[in-house]
C-alpha cells in the first residue's frame, strides 16, 4: 500500500480537542497515512510528527499575535518545505483562520488538497474570505448551524455541515434531562482560565479573587479548576491553585462539567461546552488596549461572544469584556443565581443546546480519507 503524507495545523488548545473527534479513527483505519504538523502531547501520542507545538503557536487579540508574526512567517515557511520535501498532496486545516487562510491559499497553489475543518468565522468579519474559500479549499467544513447557508449565500459550494465536534466529543456524557440545580444544598463553583498563557495570567488572578469574595458569602461552596497542557505550570503555581478543592487538566474537562453548578470562564469553545453540560456561566474577555480598539473599529460584528449565545440566538450567559472583568462583577451574576435561585430557568434553556448544534449525516473520517487516498 503507498504510503501518504498529511499535513495537519491544530494551533490551539480547541483546534486540538477537534482533531480529537475524527482524527483517532482516522488514523487507526488508514494506517499508510502519515500526519505531521502542528498540535499538542495528545496528537503526538497518536502518532502525528509535531513540527512545531501548539503551545508555541496559541496567542490571544491582535496585539498578542503581532508580537509573534516573526514566528508566524518562519513557521509557514518551514511547513511549506516540509510539504514539498514529504510530496504531500493533503491538508487537514483546523481553525486559526488568520494563519490557515493564508497557508490555504499557497497550498492550493501547489496542488495541494485542502480540507478546512471548522469554518473560519468570516461572518463576524471579513466576509470577502468566503471567496478565498471557494477558490483554495477543497471541502469546508462547517460546525454552526447558521454557517452552511451564510457561505453558499456568498458563492461557497463545497461544503458539509457537521454536527460540533463537542457533540461528538461530549455527547454520550450529556444529561438526557434538564439538570436540577440547588445552589441552597450544594454549591460547586467551576474556575475555566482559558487555554493560553496570557489569557490564564489575566483572567486567574481575578477568578481567585472573586472565589475569596464567595467563600466569606457562602461557606458550603467548594471551588475546582481546570487546567490546560498548554499553558506553562508556572501560571498556576504563581496563583496558589492549590488552594482550590479540586483539580482537573482539560482531558477531564466534562468530569468537572459534571461537578459543577456554576462557572466563571474566559470566553471560547470551553463556554459552548458549559452551555452543553448546563452550567451556568459568567463568561469573561480580556485583550490588550490596542487590541480592543482594533475590535471596535474595524469589526463590524456587534453581536454576543460566547459560543452558547451565538447559538442560542440571545444573551442567555452575561459577557464580561475588558474593565468589566472583576470579582465584584463577576460576583454581581453569581449571586443572582444562587440567592434568587433564578438559575433554574437559565438551565432549562441550557438542556436546549445539544439539540441546535445538529448537521449534515457525514461520516467525517471516511470522507478524509478517501480524498487522502485519492
Amino acid at each position: 500500500m503507498d504510503t501518504k503524507s498529511c499535513l495537519i495545523i491544530a494551533g490551539e488548545k480547541s483546534g486540538e480537542d477537534h482533531a480529537l473527534t475524527f482524527l483517532p479513527r482516522l488514523i487507526s483505519e488508514n494506517p499508510q497515512i502519515n500526519f505531521f504538523g502542528v498540535g499538542g502531547e495528545r496528537l503526538e501520542k497518536l502518532g502525528v510528527e509535531l513540527i512545531y507545538h501548539v503551545r508555541d503557536f496559541s496567542g490571544l487579540g491582535f496585539t498578542e499575535v503581532f508580537t509573534k508574526i516573526p514566528f508566524y512567517y518562519r513557521a509557514f515557511d518551514r511547513l511549506v518545505e516540509e510539504v514539498h520535501k514529504r510530496q504531500c498532496k493533503t491538508a487537514i486545516l483546523i481553525d486559526f483562520q488568520t494563519f490557515n487562510l493564508k497557508l490555504a491559499k499557497k497550498l492550493e497553489s501547489q496542488g495541494v488538497k485542502v480540507l478546512y475543518y471548522v469554518a473560519p468565522q468570516a461572518w463576524v468579519w471579513k466576509p470577502w474570505r468566503a471567496r478565498v474559500i471557494q477558490k483554495c479549499v477543497h471541502t469546508l467544513f462547517t460546525i454552526l448551524p447558521f454557517e452552511k447557508e451564510w457561505f453558499s449565500k456568498r458563492g461557497v459550494t463545497k461544503i458539509k455541515s457537521v454536527i460540533h465536534p463537542l457533540m461528538i466529543e461530549h455527547g454520550p456524557k450529556l444529561l438526557p434531562m434538564t439538570k436540577s440545580l440547588n445552589t441552597a444544598s450544594r454549591l460547586n463553583i467551576l474556575l475555566l482560565p482559558g487555554s493560553r498563557n496570557n489569557e490564564v495570567s489575566k483572567l486567574l488572578p481575578i477568578f481567585l479573587d472573586t472565589k475569596i469574595i464567595l467563600e466569606k458569602k457562602y461557606p458550603h461552596a467548594k471551588f475546582g479548576i481546570v487546567t490546560s497542557d498548554s499553558v506553562n505550570v508556572e501560571n498556576y503555581q504563581n496563583m496558589n491553585t492549590g488552594k482550590v478543592d479540586k483539580v482537573w487538566n482539560s482531558d477531564q474537562l466534562s468530569e468537572a462539567l459534571e461537578w459543577a453548578d456554576l462557572s466563571m470562564a474566559a470566553s471560547g469553545t470551553v463556554t459552548l461546552t458549559t452551555g452543553l453540560f448546563q452550567v451556568p456561566t459568567v463568561v469573561c474577555y480580556q485583550v490588550s488596549l490596542l487590541s480592543q480598539l482594533i475590535i471596535k473599529f474595524l469589526v463590524p460584528y456587534k453581536g454576543p461572544i460566547s459560543l452558547t449565545n451565538i447559538v442560542h440566538g440571545e444573551m442567555i450567559f452575561p459577557e464580561l469584556v475588558q474593565k468589566q472583568v472583576n470579582p465584584e462583577n463577576i460576583c454581581l451574576h453569581l449571586d443572582k443565581w444562587i440567592d434568587n435561585n433564578n438559575g433554574d430557568q437559565l438551565v432549562k434553556k441550557l438542556a436546549q443546546t445539544k439539540t441546535l448544534l445538529t448537521g449534515d449525516q457525514i461520516d467525517i473520517p471516511d470522507y478524509m480519507a478517501r480524498v487522502i487516498n485519492d
